[in-house]
Protein backbone atom coordinates (compact mmCIF):
# COMPACT_ATOMS: atom_id res chain seq x y z
CA UNK A 1 0.00 0.00 0.00
CA UNK A 2 2.45 2.20 1.12
CA UNK A 3 4.59 2.14 -1.90
CA UNK A 4 1.45 2.65 -4.47
CA UNK A 5 1.79 6.00 -3.11
CA UNK A 6 5.34 6.80 -2.62
CA UNK A 7 5.27 5.66 -6.35
CA UNK A 8 2.62 8.36 -7.34
CA UNK A 9 4.02 11.03 -5.24
CA UNK A 10 7.48 10.50 -7.08
CA UNK A 11 5.71 10.49 -10.32
CA UNK A 12 3.95 13.51 -9.49
CA UNK A 13 6.97 15.51 -8.04
CA UNK A 14 9.51 17.18 -10.74
CA UNK A 15 12.36 20.09 -11.57
CA UNK A 16 14.55 21.19 -8.51
CA UNK A 17 14.88 19.00 -4.66
CA UNK A 18 15.33 20.36 -1.81
CA UNK A 19 18.70 22.18 -1.23
CA UNK A 20 19.93 20.78 2.11
CA UNK A 21 23.66 20.16 3.47
CA UNK A 22 21.54 17.54 5.87
CA UNK A 23 18.86 16.69 6.66
CA UNK A 24 15.56 19.35 5.90
CA UNK A 25 14.13 21.13 9.01
CA UNK A 26 9.83 20.25 8.96
CA UNK A 27 7.29 22.16 10.26
CA UNK A 28 3.38 20.21 10.58
CA UNK A 29 0.26 22.58 11.38
CA UNK A 30 -3.10 20.26 12.39
CA UNK A 31 -6.11 21.33 12.12
CA UNK A 32 -8.40 22.35 14.81
CA UNK A 33 -9.18 19.15 17.61
CA UNK A 34 -5.88 18.02 17.90
CA UNK A 35 -3.71 15.23 17.12
CA UNK A 36 -5.75 13.04 19.40
CA UNK A 37 -9.18 13.44 17.96
CA UNK A 38 -9.35 9.47 16.52
CA UNK A 39 -9.58 10.88 13.26
CA UNK A 40 -8.06 12.90 10.38
CA UNK A 41 -5.41 14.97 12.66
CA UNK A 42 -4.88 11.66 14.17
CA UNK A 43 -4.31 10.08 11.12
CA UNK A 44 -1.88 12.89 9.73
CA UNK A 45 0.05 13.03 13.26
CA UNK A 46 0.56 9.10 12.51
CA UNK A 47 2.13 9.57 9.81
CA UNK A 48 4.51 12.52 11.62
CA UNK A 49 5.37 9.85 13.76
CA UNK A 50 6.53 7.13 11.05
CA UNK A 51 8.25 9.68 9.70
CA UNK A 52 10.03 10.55 12.46
CA UNK A 53 11.33 7.01 13.72
CA UNK A 54 12.31 5.95 10.08
CA UNK A 55 14.39 8.66 9.36
CA UNK A 56 15.38 9.55 12.93
CA UNK A 57 14.48 13.43 12.03
CA UNK A 58 12.73 15.67 14.54
CA UNK A 59 9.41 17.36 12.77
CA UNK A 60 7.63 20.29 14.73
CA UNK A 61 4.16 19.95 14.92
CA UNK A 62 1.67 22.76 15.80
CA UNK A 63 -1.63 21.87 17.41
CA UNK A 64 -3.79 25.10 17.05
CA UNK A 65 -6.61 25.55 19.88
CA UNK A 66 -9.02 26.97 17.42
CA UNK A 67 -9.34 26.78 13.44
CA UNK A 68 -8.36 30.65 13.75
CA UNK A 69 -5.34 29.87 15.16
CA UNK A 70 -3.35 27.47 12.40
CA UNK A 71 -1.95 30.68 10.61
CA UNK A 72 -0.21 31.43 13.53
CA UNK A 73 1.23 27.87 13.13
CA UNK A 74 2.09 28.45 9.33
CA UNK A 75 3.82 32.12 10.05
CA UNK A 76 6.27 30.51 12.89
CA UNK A 77 7.41 27.98 10.69
CA UNK A 78 7.46 30.04 7.93
CA UNK A 79 9.97 32.85 10.69
CA UNK A 80 11.82 29.63 11.55
CA UNK A 81 13.11 28.98 7.76
CA UNK A 82 11.71 25.77 8.14
CA UNK A 83 12.36 23.74 4.58
CA UNK A 84 8.89 22.35 4.63
CA UNK A 85 5.86 23.39 5.62
CA UNK A 86 2.63 21.22 5.50
CA UNK A 87 -0.96 22.00 6.53
CA UNK A 88 -3.53 19.75 7.52
CA UNK A 89 -6.93 20.95 6.08
CA UNK A 90 -8.24 23.17 4.13
CA UNK A 91 -8.50 25.99 7.09
CA UNK A 92 -4.53 26.43 6.12
CA UNK A 93 -4.74 27.22 2.44
CA UNK A 94 -5.39 30.61 2.71
CA UNK A 95 -2.15 31.09 5.34
CA UNK A 96 -0.10 29.00 3.42
CA UNK A 97 -0.87 30.84 -0.20
CA UNK A 98 0.20 34.16 1.42
CA UNK A 99 3.22 32.30 3.01
CA UNK A 100 4.18 30.85 -0.10
CA UNK A 101 4.36 34.09 -1.87
CA UNK A 102 6.36 35.67 0.86
CA UNK A 103 8.54 33.29 1.28
CA UNK A 104 9.47 31.82 -2.57
CA UNK A 105 12.97 29.40 -1.00
CA UNK A 106 10.64 27.56 1.13
CA UNK A 107 8.22 24.54 0.62
CA UNK A 108 4.24 23.84 0.99
CA UNK A 109 2.22 21.39 1.56
CA UNK A 110 -1.42 21.48 2.16
CA UNK A 111 -3.67 18.27 3.04
CA UNK A 112 -7.09 18.64 0.90
CA UNK A 113 -6.19 22.01 -0.57
CA UNK A 114 -4.85 22.99 -3.62
CA UNK A 115 -2.43 26.45 -2.82
CA UNK A 116 -0.90 28.24 -5.66
CA UNK A 117 2.45 29.00 -6.10
CA UNK A 118 5.54 26.93 -7.92
CA UNK A 119 6.61 26.28 -4.23
CA UNK A 120 3.39 24.90 -3.06
CA UNK A 121 1.62 21.33 -3.68
CA UNK A 122 -1.61 20.04 -2.73
CA UNK A 123 -2.50 17.17 -1.51
CA UNK A 124 -6.13 15.89 -2.24
CA UNK A 125 -7.99 12.96 -1.98
CA UNK A 126 -11.03 11.18 -4.09
CA UNK A 127 -12.99 10.77 -0.67
CA UNK A 128 -16.20 10.28 -3.00
CA UNK A 129 -14.76 7.45 -4.44
CA UNK A 130 -14.12 5.61 -0.54
CA UNK A 131 -17.39 7.32 0.23
CA UNK A 132 -19.30 5.24 -2.71
CA UNK A 133 -18.09 2.05 -0.83
CA UNK A 134 -19.43 2.65 1.83
CA UNK A 135 -22.50 3.37 1.01
CA UNK A 136 -23.03 0.03 -1.54
CA UNK A 137 -22.15 -1.08 1.92
CA UNK A 138 -24.55 0.15 3.57
CA UNK A 139 -27.34 -0.24 1.61
CA UNK A 140 -26.35 -4.13 1.63
CA UNK A 141 -26.47 -3.99 5.38
CA UNK A 142 -29.24 -2.07 6.32
CA UNK A 143 -32.76 -3.44 7.91
CA UNK A 144 -34.65 -0.62 8.06
CA UNK A 145 -33.73 0.78 4.24
CA UNK A 146 -32.87 4.31 6.09
CA UNK A 147 -29.57 4.95 6.74
CA UNK A 148 -28.18 8.64 7.65
CA UNK A 149 -25.12 10.92 6.91
CA UNK A 150 -24.01 13.77 9.53
CA UNK A 151 -21.64 15.92 8.12
CA UNK A 152 -19.46 18.49 10.63
CA UNK A 153 -19.07 21.86 8.44
CA UNK A 154 -21.49 22.72 5.32
CA UNK A 155 -18.66 23.22 2.57
CA UNK A 156 -17.76 21.76 -0.73
CA UNK A 157 -15.39 18.23 0.44
CA UNK A 158 -17.99 17.19 2.97
CA UNK A 159 -20.17 16.91 -0.19
CA UNK A 160 -18.08 15.19 -2.16
CA UNK A 161 -18.45 12.11 0.81
CA UNK A 162 -22.34 12.62 1.00
CA UNK A 163 -22.66 12.66 -3.11
CA UNK A 164 -20.06 9.40 -3.36
CA UNK A 165 -22.12 7.66 0.42
CA UNK A 166 -25.89 8.65 -1.43
CA UNK A 167 -24.60 6.57 -4.94
CA UNK A 168 -23.39 3.82 -3.39
CA UNK A 169 -26.43 3.28 -1.16
CA UNK A 170 -28.47 3.85 -3.99
CA UNK A 171 -26.47 1.37 -6.32
CA UNK A 172 -27.14 -1.32 -3.73
CA UNK A 173 -30.92 -0.41 -2.41
CA UNK A 174 -32.30 1.69 -4.80
CA UNK A 175 -34.98 2.44 -3.01
CA UNK A 176 -33.27 3.02 0.24
CA UNK A 177 -33.73 6.58 2.04
CA UNK A 178 -30.46 8.53 2.72
CA UNK A 179 -30.60 11.20 5.60
CA UNK A 180 -28.44 14.49 5.11
CA UNK A 181 -27.58 16.80 7.90
CA UNK A 182 -25.14 19.25 8.59
CA UNK A 183 -23.70 20.76 11.85
CA UNK A 184 -23.06 24.15 10.61
CA UNK A 185 -21.05 26.87 8.33
CA UNK A 186 -18.64 27.73 10.59
CA UNK A 187 -15.90 25.47 12.07
CA UNK A 188 -17.09 24.79 15.37
CA UNK A 189 -19.10 21.98 13.18
CA UNK A 190 -16.17 20.06 13.41
CA UNK A 191 -16.01 19.82 17.56
CA UNK A 192 -20.07 19.38 18.19
CA UNK A 193 -20.17 15.95 19.83
CA UNK A 194 -23.44 16.82 21.42
CA UNK A 195 -24.96 18.41 17.98
CA UNK A 196 -24.32 15.53 16.53
CA UNK A 197 -25.64 13.25 19.27
CA UNK A 198 -28.79 15.37 18.26
CA UNK A 199 -28.46 14.56 14.97
CA UNK A 200 -28.12 10.83 15.18
CA UNK A 201 -31.20 10.75 17.73
CA UNK A 202 -33.06 12.40 14.94
CA UNK A 203 -32.27 9.90 12.44
CA UNK A 204 -32.87 6.94 14.37
CA UNK A 205 -36.35 8.41 14.91
CA UNK A 206 -37.07 8.44 11.33
CA UNK A 207 -35.44 4.83 11.26
CA UNK A 208 -32.38 4.98 10.02
CA UNK A 209 -30.02 1.85 11.38
CA UNK A 210 -26.91 3.19 10.10
CA UNK A 211 -25.20 6.13 9.84
CA UNK A 212 -21.80 7.51 8.18
CA UNK A 213 -20.45 10.36 9.94
CA UNK A 214 -17.88 13.03 7.95
CA UNK A 215 -17.67 15.05 11.10
CA UNK A 216 -14.34 15.74 12.34
CA UNK A 217 -13.97 15.13 16.20
CA UNK A 218 -18.10 15.72 16.14
CA UNK A 219 -18.27 12.17 14.57
CA UNK A 220 -17.67 10.79 18.16
CA UNK A 221 -21.26 12.06 18.87
CA UNK A 222 -22.70 9.71 16.55
CA UNK A 223 -20.19 7.14 17.92
CA UNK A 224 -21.46 7.69 21.42
CA UNK A 225 -25.08 7.24 20.20
CA UNK A 226 -24.61 4.47 18.07
CA UNK A 227 -22.51 2.59 20.72
CA UNK A 228 -25.05 3.53 23.41
CA UNK A 229 -28.25 3.00 22.29
CA UNK A 230 -27.39 -0.09 20.45
CA UNK A 231 -30.38 -1.24 18.59
CA UNK A 232 -33.48 0.15 16.87
CA UNK A 233 -36.80 -1.73 17.85
CA UNK A 234 -39.46 -2.20 15.82
CA UNK A 235 -41.72 -0.55 18.29
CA UNK A 236 -39.86 2.24 17.75
CA UNK A 237 -39.69 2.80 13.84
CA UNK A 238 -41.93 5.27 12.11
CA UNK A 239 -45.52 4.18 11.75
CA UNK A 240 -45.67 1.80 8.36
CA UNK A 241 -42.42 1.17 8.20
CA UNK A 242 -41.25 -2.77 9.10
CA UNK A 243 -37.97 -4.36 9.35
CA UNK A 244 -36.30 -5.64 5.59
CA UNK A 245 -33.73 -7.78 6.72
CA UNK A 246 -32.26 -9.70 9.66
CA UNK A 247 -28.83 -9.46 8.39
CA UNK A 248 -26.82 -9.95 11.49
CA UNK A 249 -29.47 -12.64 13.33
CA UNK A 250 -26.35 -15.26 13.73
CA UNK A 251 -23.58 -12.66 14.60
CA UNK A 252 -22.94 -13.50 18.57
CA UNK A 253 -24.22 -10.55 20.77
CA UNK A 254 -23.40 -9.80 24.54
CA UNK A 255 -25.23 -10.58 27.16
CA UNK A 256 -25.36 -6.69 27.83
CA UNK A 257 -27.12 -6.41 24.23
CA UNK A 258 -29.45 -9.35 24.52
CA UNK A 259 -30.86 -7.41 27.45
CA UNK A 260 -31.52 -3.80 26.00
CA UNK A 261 -32.79 -5.32 22.96
CA UNK A 262 -34.52 -8.05 23.66
CA UNK A 263 -37.31 -9.02 21.15
CA UNK A 264 -37.58 -7.24 17.64
CA UNK A 265 -34.61 -5.22 17.24
CA UNK A 266 -31.80 -5.05 14.59
CA UNK A 267 -28.46 -3.46 15.45
CA UNK A 268 -27.50 0.29 14.70
CA UNK A 269 -24.08 0.75 13.28
CA UNK A 270 -22.05 3.80 12.59
CA UNK A 271 -19.77 4.01 9.63
CA UNK A 272 -16.11 6.22 10.64
CA UNK A 273 -13.77 8.36 8.76
CA UNK A 274 -10.27 8.94 7.78
CA UNK A 275 -8.89 6.49 10.60
CA UNK A 276 -10.00 3.03 10.65
CA UNK A 277 -12.46 3.74 14.03
CA UNK A 278 -14.20 0.29 13.63
CA UNK A 279 -12.86 -0.44 17.23
CA UNK A 280 -14.65 2.31 18.92
CA UNK A 281 -17.64 0.01 17.95
CA UNK A 282 -16.67 -2.61 20.54
CA UNK A 283 -19.07 -2.25 23.97
CA UNK A 284 -17.78 -5.21 25.46
CA UNK A 285 -14.02 -5.25 24.94
CA UNK A 286 -14.50 -8.51 22.97
CA UNK A 287 -13.96 -8.53 18.83
CA UNK A 288 -16.09 -11.84 18.69
CA UNK A 289 -19.81 -10.11 19.49
CA UNK A 290 -21.15 -7.69 17.85
CA UNK A 291 -19.45 -4.94 16.57
CA UNK A 292 -21.33 -1.32 15.95
CA UNK A 293 -18.82 0.09 13.68
CA UNK A 294 -19.77 -1.75 9.96
CA UNK A 295 -16.47 -0.15 8.68
CA UNK A 296 -14.58 3.23 8.02
CA UNK A 297 -14.16 5.36 5.16
CA UNK A 298 -10.13 5.57 5.07
CA UNK A 299 -8.39 8.30 4.14
CA UNK A 300 -4.70 7.65 3.92
CA UNK A 301 -3.60 10.96 5.12
CA UNK A 302 -0.93 9.51 7.34
CA UNK A 303 0.40 7.80 3.93
CA UNK A 304 0.18 11.49 2.38
CA UNK A 305 1.71 13.07 4.62
CA UNK A 306 4.55 10.29 5.46
CA UNK A 307 4.84 10.51 1.64
CA UNK A 308 5.78 14.48 1.41
CA UNK A 309 7.96 14.05 4.46
CA UNK A 310 10.06 11.38 2.47
CA UNK A 311 10.35 12.94 -0.67
CA UNK A 312 12.01 16.12 1.19
CA UNK A 313 13.96 13.59 2.93
CA UNK A 314 15.35 11.54 0.46
CA UNK A 315 15.88 15.27 -1.84
CA UNK A 316 13.20 13.51 -4.40
CA UNK A 317 12.41 16.53 -7.44
CA UNK A 318 9.89 18.60 -6.86
CA UNK A 319 7.14 20.40 -8.82
CA UNK A 320 3.64 22.24 -8.21
CA UNK A 321 0.62 20.91 -8.53
CA UNK A 322 -2.02 18.56 -7.28
CA UNK A 323 -1.01 14.95 -5.87
CA UNK A 324 -4.60 13.24 -6.02
CA UNK A 325 -4.80 10.02 -3.62
CA UNK A 326 -7.87 7.49 -4.78
CA UNK A 327 -9.00 3.74 -4.83
CA UNK A 328 -6.52 3.57 -7.51
CA UNK A 329 -3.47 4.26 -5.31
CA UNK A 330 -4.94 2.65 -2.42
CA UNK A 331 -5.21 6.74 -0.66
CA UNK A 332 -8.96 6.00 0.20
CA UNK A 333 -10.82 2.74 1.28
CA UNK A 334 -13.08 0.69 3.57
CA UNK A 335 -11.36 -0.83 6.77
CA UNK A 336 -12.25 -4.35 7.56
CA UNK A 337 -10.26 -5.59 10.64
CA UNK A 338 -10.92 -8.03 13.55
CA UNK A 339 -13.80 -5.79 14.49
CA UNK A 340 -16.14 -5.99 11.62
CA UNK A 341 -15.19 -9.22 9.70
CA UNK A 342 -17.99 -11.09 11.45
CA UNK A 343 -20.38 -8.04 9.97
CA UNK A 344 -19.42 -8.38 6.45
CA UNK A 345 -19.45 -11.76 4.97
CA UNK A 346 -17.35 -12.96 1.90
CA UNK A 347 -20.33 -13.02 0.06
CA UNK A 348 -21.03 -9.18 0.36
CA UNK A 349 -18.01 -7.97 0.31
CA UNK A 350 -17.09 -9.50 -2.72
CA UNK A 351 -19.62 -7.58 -4.34
CA UNK A 352 -18.06 -4.72 -2.75
CA UNK A 353 -14.52 -5.73 -4.32
CA UNK A 354 -16.44 -6.05 -7.88
CA UNK A 355 -17.65 -2.47 -7.53
CA UNK A 356 -14.39 -1.15 -6.44
CA UNK A 357 -12.55 -2.57 -9.29
CA UNK A 358 -15.57 -1.07 -11.53
CA UNK A 359 -14.71 2.44 -10.40
CA UNK A 360 -10.86 2.15 -11.21
CA UNK A 361 -11.64 0.70 -13.99
CA UNK A 362 -14.43 3.75 -14.58
CA UNK A 363 -17.39 1.67 -15.51
CA UNK A 364 -18.79 3.40 -12.31
CA UNK A 365 -18.59 7.20 -12.68
CA UNK A 366 -18.96 8.32 -8.51
CA UNK A 367 -20.24 11.66 -8.30
CA UNK A 368 -18.69 14.28 -6.27
CA UNK A 369 -21.24 16.83 -5.59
Amino acid sequence: MRSTLMLTLAALLGSAGLAQDNKPSIGVVLDAGGKKDRSFNQSAYEGVLRAQKEFGVKIDVYEPGVAGEVGRGVDKFSAARKDLIIGIGFNSLSSIDAAAKANPGLRYAAVDSLPTGANTTGLRFREHEGSFLVGYLAGLSTSTGVVGFVGGMDIPIIHKFEAGFTAGVKLACPKCQVIGRYLGTTPAAWNNISGAVSLAGGMKNKGADIIFAAAGGSGRGVINFVTRTQCIKASELPAGMSFRSDNFAKVLKSGAYDKACAGNSRPMFFIGVDSNQNYLGDTDNNSLTLNHGLTSMVKRVDNAVYSVIRAAIKGEPWRSGDINFSLENEGVEYAMDAYNDRLIPAATREKVEKVKQLIISGGIKVPSK
